[in-house]
């Protein structure tokens, strides 16, 4: 983890002082094969820092961080390369990297795994029906959640004719909410796993049907998004913890599908909903949120019945 934060703060540095655009390039997809790698150990340290009993709360501690860094270090780095220039935005990155990496080095033991399983032991997790469900139902939580969400500010604008400063906002109040919302689904998972995941995709896909019939009026529309960036972020705990919690034994194993599936479920949600922007229109864009959210439930409901 130490290694991997430190390389995040080099490439920034890079990026930094790149020459043209194909270097700085370059140096942004090196740190980003490297990003589901850091998460897959922070999640893992996080379980094996805390009991059985208080794994799902040590997850939505990390996720908390991840959430309050997409509030503040989006808008932020943003504001700095506005008022400074792009380069400046990276130096600022490398130093809250450098940060991050002398915290990890100070305060977070280090830890390993007992009893670890052989290689040949994780990969035999595949063979479990109920496994593949729960990945199926990580993947479309996911693909729900960006296919709609990758087009926020398009839809805010053509749908209620919005200004950028007033999307600003509301883009505020979706990522603040967000925090709250994956520090509540913690405590809900801790206390009723199944249930919470069940009708976690019943109240994402709520929050867009919610926003489809909205009538535009600012009130209703900012009282939606909060609704709507509670469950969306909601989204990230609740399927890491539904898919890890099939092979308890193989932390680093499942956390690592839990990310890289993840990340297939962004490429399909935001391909859809580019389709569906292309064809259609942005005003049907939330229909595609919504169908991603009922196979969700379907692979819930069907591995919790069943399987």
């Amino acid at each position: 983890m130490i290694g991997i934060m430190a390389l995040f703060a080099l490439s920034n540095l890079a990026s930094a002082a790149a020459p043209s655009f194909q270097l700085l390039l370059l140096f942004r997809v090196v740190p980003a094969f490297f990003h589901p790698v850091y998460f897959s150990l922070a999640f893992s340290a996080a379980a094996s820092l805390s009991g059985k009993e208080t794994a799902a709360k040590a997850s939505a501690k990390v996720f908390l961080g991840v959430s309050i860094g997409m509030v503040l270090g989006i808008p932020l780095t943003s504001y700095i390369a506005s008022q400074s220039s792009l380069s400046s935005s990276f130096i600022f990155s490398a130093i809250v990297s450098s940060a991050a990496c002398l915290g990890i080095a100070l305060m977070v033991p280090d830890t390993l795994p007992k009893n670890t399983l052989s290689f040949r032991s994780q990969l035999g997790k595949l063979r479990k029906p109920s496994l593949w469900l729960n990945i199926g139902a990580a993947s479309l939580i996911f693909a729900s959640m960006f296919s709609v969400y990758s087009y926020f500010s398009e839809y805010m604008t053509q749908r209620f004719n919005l200004t950028g400063a007033t999307i600003s906002i509301l883009l505020v109040m979706f990522g603040a909410s967000g925090v709250l919302g994956n520090w509540y689904a913690g405590k809900l998972l801790s206390a009723r796993l199944k249930r919470t995941v069940l009708f976690y995709p019943i109240v994402l896909g709520l929050s867009y049907l919610l926003l489809q019939v909205t009538h535009p009026s600012i009130l209703l529309i900012g009282v939606i998004i909060i609704l709507w960036g509670a469950a969306h972020t909601s989204g990230l705990i609740v399927s890491q913890v539904w898919l890890t919690s099939e092979s308890p034994e193989a932390p680093e194993f499942s956390n690592t599908l839990y990310v890289s599936f993840s990340n297939m479920g962004v490429t399909l949600g935001t391909a859809f909903g580019g389709w569906i922007l292309a064809g259609p229109g942005i005003y049907d864009i939330v229909f595609g949120g919504i169908l991603f959210a009922f196979l969700a439930f379907l692979c819930i409901f069907v591995r919790i019945q069943y399987l």
